[in-house]
Order: C-alpha cells, then structure tokens, then sequence
C-alpha cells in the first residue's frame, strides 16, 4: 500500500495532541495508524473481543503509542479516553480511529476539547494516485477510490466490492449509530440515492417513494452521512445573487455505485474537491467549503468553494468538451476575482476564455488538489 497523504501529519500532530482520524469505513484508517505504530501491540480494536475487554479493565499495552480503533461504539468513549489521555499523555501518544463522524463531539459540548487534533480520511484520488494518463483517470472513474476495489483492478471485484459494502453500512453501521425500526426501508433509501446524485435533494419525494415520515427520512439522511456513506453540500448564497436558500445536493464517498456516467464523474469532482477542502481545514485551519451554486433563476454551477464565505473557486463538470456555460459567465461578473473551471471527463480542450474562464480535462484539473 503507498504511503497516505495524511501520514506525516499524523506523525506531526502526535507530538502535543491526540490525533483522530474518522472517514468512510475501509478508506484505510487502520493502515494509515499501524503504519505510525512501531509495536503490535499499541492496536487496540473495540471489534475485537480481546481488545475490548483490555479496553474496559484499562489494562493498556507497554508501549509509547496506543491506537484505539472504532471505540466510538463505546457509549462512554468519551469519559474514558478523556481519563486516559488526562492520566498518560505526558508519556503515551494516542491515536483514535472510527468509521463514524467523530467531529460530531463538535456540536454537543465536547469534553475532548483542547486535546486532540481531528483528520478526516478520504478515498484515493487524481493526485494521491498521481494520475496523469486519461485511461487511469477513466479507471479511478469505473473502480471507485477505496483501495481494495481500487487495487483489484477488476470492474466484477469492485461491484461485488460497492454491494457488500453498501449492505454493511446499512445492516451494521447504521444501527450501531441509532436503532433502526425498519431496515428494509432504510436499504431502499440506500438504493435509491444513487439514482439522485447531481439534483437537489427532495425529502418529500423520498417521503412518498418510501412511504415513511418526512422526520423519518431527513433522521436515516443524517445517519447516512454520520457514517460517512453520503455527504451534502448546501447551496452558496450570497447578497449579490438570488440563490436559493434550502435544497441540498447529496453525492456518496463510493462514486462507483453511481448508475449515470456524467453523474458518477460529477461525485467523483465532489469527492475529490471535499477532500481538498477537509485537509485546508483540518490541516491549515482554513475556513473553507464546499458548496454548490442555484439561484431563483434556475442558473446552477457544480460547486463553489468558498473561504470565509467568499467564493474562491467555481466548478462546472461536463462529460465532453462543450461551449462555456452562460451561467459561469453570470457569475464571473458577480464575482470577478474567484477563478472560474469547466472541466470535461473525456475531453482534451486546455485554454482560458475572454471572460477569463478556463477550460481543461479533468484529469488535468484534479491534479492540483490532494
């Protein structure tokens, strides 16, 4: 396996804090933390029976690092690694990995805080992979960025891949968050998002697609992205514009379950720009995010990134090379000194226009990122 690209941080932020590292489960969380770990013995999985029981009588490993792996299905987790860490990090290092949103702690009264540094963990990407040949980028396409599906090199092994993994997350992830009352329903959502990938998410068409309650939905929707299956972008708006103000668009961390081409290469931009923008905050301390642009009008670009509420960045994916989109020139006058992107999967056009907006494959674009 190559090395990560958050691995020297970790090593990095260990030197004076707890370093938690969260993303989708088998993104490579456990291979990035033993490839910090000198000794075995340091690992520590809540799954494990043996490890858990070590975990509850506090009979930790003689070594300077201690891992403890998904102990945030401890419901106690917190109190504990607090104690922990308040009683030995002047002489142990730790780190805490999990498939479930750990920057959660953030909204309800953190009782970490001030003690550790969170990194989040995404998928492969153009650049981690150092793609540069448009055959490769069309492969990262088909296969997906989690490394087992990814390193099969096998469209068969990555399908049968995306449905184990899309039945663990619904039978096990989910319910490890909150109880479920009916799972059948709840891998009906997981099957129909796929198809919705690209528009603004109705929560009333779920609503009567499932037959379940609209607080039903927006709860299953939040567990979800808890779990890191899907994530949302909500729409930029800003007093220079008509934007709209509620609807958001959903995208998933496995862009190979994605039916539709143009949609899955449109996840697969979102993916790789949410991963640019996670390592801006969690590494730099940037306000950044990812959002996407509608307004009132129906004009509508992919994605904005933005820093302290500024745009920076626009984006609008096309499968091929075609014409620039008016409503990039529509923006550009809004916003003059954010740079404006159009970039084509399969096209092979490199050039800026009039209006200062530039044109390139995609392949060629993501490699700016990380």
């Amino acid at each position: 396996m190559k090395k990560r690209y958050l691995q020297d941080q970790v090593k990095k932020d260990l030197q004076n804090k707890m370093v938690f590292i969260s993303g989708p489960r088998q993104v490579g969380k456990t291979t990035l933390a033993k490839t910090v770990i000198t000794d075995a013995a340091s690992y520590l999985n809540w799954d494990i029976p043996k490890h858990r029981e070590a975990i509850l009588r506090r009979e930790l490993p003689l070594t300077d690092l201690w891992c403890f792996d998904e102990i945030h299905k401890y419901s106690s987790w917190r109190d504990y690694v607090k104690g922990v860490y308040d009683e030995f990090h002047d002489n142990h290092q730790i780190i805490i990995t999990g498939s479930a949103r750990l920057d959660m702690l953030r909204k309800s009264g953190d009782s970490l805080q001030g003690r550790y540094h969170h990194l989040r963990l995404h998928p492969l990407s153009v650049k981690e992979l150092q793609i540069t040949e448009q055959d490769d980028f069309l492969e990262l396409l088909q296969l997906g960025g989690f490394p087992e599906p990814y390193f099969s090199k096998s469209i068969i092994e990555a399908k049968r891949w995306s449905v184990n993994y899309r039945s663990l997350l619904v039978n096990q992830e989910s319910p490890a968050i909150e109880t479920i009352s009916d799972l059948s329903k709840l891998e009906l959502l997981s099957l129909r998002l796929p198809e919705l990938v690209g528009s603004p998410l109705s929560l009333n068409a779920l609503r009567e697609d499932l037959q379940i309650a609209h607080k039903t939905v927006s709860r299953w929707l939040d567990i979800f992205e808890n779990i890191y299956m899907i994530f949302r972008l909500p729409p930029f708006g800003s007093p220079l514009i008509r934007a709209v103000k509620k609807e958001q668009k959903h995208y998933h961390f496995d862009w190979s379950l994605i039916p539709d081409q143009a949609a899955r290469f449109e996840n697969m931009v979102a993916s790789h720009l949410l991963k640019w923008v996670h390592f801006q905050r969690d590494v730099f301390g940037e306000e950044m995010e990812l959002r996407y642009f509608r307004d009132t009008d129906k004009r509508e670009v992919d994605f904005c990134i933005t820093n302290n509420n500024t745009p920076q960045i626009f984006v609008e994916c096309k499968w091929t090379d075609n014409s620039t989109s008016p409503h990039l020139h529509y923006l550009q006058k809004k916003f003059p000194t954010a740079k404006f992107y159009q970039i084509s999967a399969t096209g092979e056009k490199s050039f800026i226009n009039k209006q200062n907006i530039i044109h390139m494959p995609a392949v060629k674009f993501l490699q700016q990122f990380v």
